[in-house]
């Protein structure tokens, strides 16, 4: 059996204009200031001797490999996203950019809102536009209740609030 592994399928192809602002702004530090860093480094470690041996080298060689596996992927999907700068014609459902705050059965109230898949963070909130909670969530309304199938089972929510924060006509 060999190593081939089809290619994974590519999320949606939105952003909101802060996720596409941290994008950017992650792809310049990569490529003006941490690429330098670590190649300035990797010469460094590279002109103590036998490379075979040396632990920096090795560490600095694998850390460049990430450093442009990250900035060919920014390269390349970055050009590929579309801004969502505009709340939907019906701002009262919930689609791309929603913020939402959503009811469990057993009353707890989690937010959360829809994003694109190269700018999710759980710690914020931010849930991919991709996700079983999205995909239920899309098109309901304040008081539709939603089932997501998660990979612990059905999860059953009833939307509570949707706003569309930090979009123009939003809020």
């Amino acid at each position: 059996m060999g190593r081939w592994k089809p290619p994974t399928a590519q999320g949606t192809a939105l952003v909101t204009p802060q996720g596409h602002a941290r994008l950017k702004a992650e792809l310049d530090d990569l490529w003006r200031v941490r690429r330098p860093e670590v190649v300035a480094a990797l010469s460094a470690a590279a002109a103590e001797g036998d490379r075979s041996e040396n632990a920096e080298y090795i560490y600095r060689k694998k850390q460049l490999a990430e450093i442009d596996r990250r900035v060919r992927y920014l390269g390349k999907r970055i050009p590929e996203l579309r801004v969502v700068r505009e709340p939907p014609g019906d701002p009262r459902a919930v689609y791309f950019g929603a913020t939402c705050t959503l009811e469990a059965e057993d009353g707890s109230e989690r937010r959360c809102r829809l994003v694109g898949p190269d700018e999710t963070d759980g710690a914020r909130g931010d849930i991919s536009i991709d996700s079983p909670i999205a995909r239920a969530l899309l098109g309901r309304r304040v008081d539709d209740e939603i089932v997501a199938q998660l990979p612990a089972g059905p999860a059953r929510y009833v939307v509570l609030e949707v706003v569309y924060e930090g979009m123009n006509g939003g809020g």
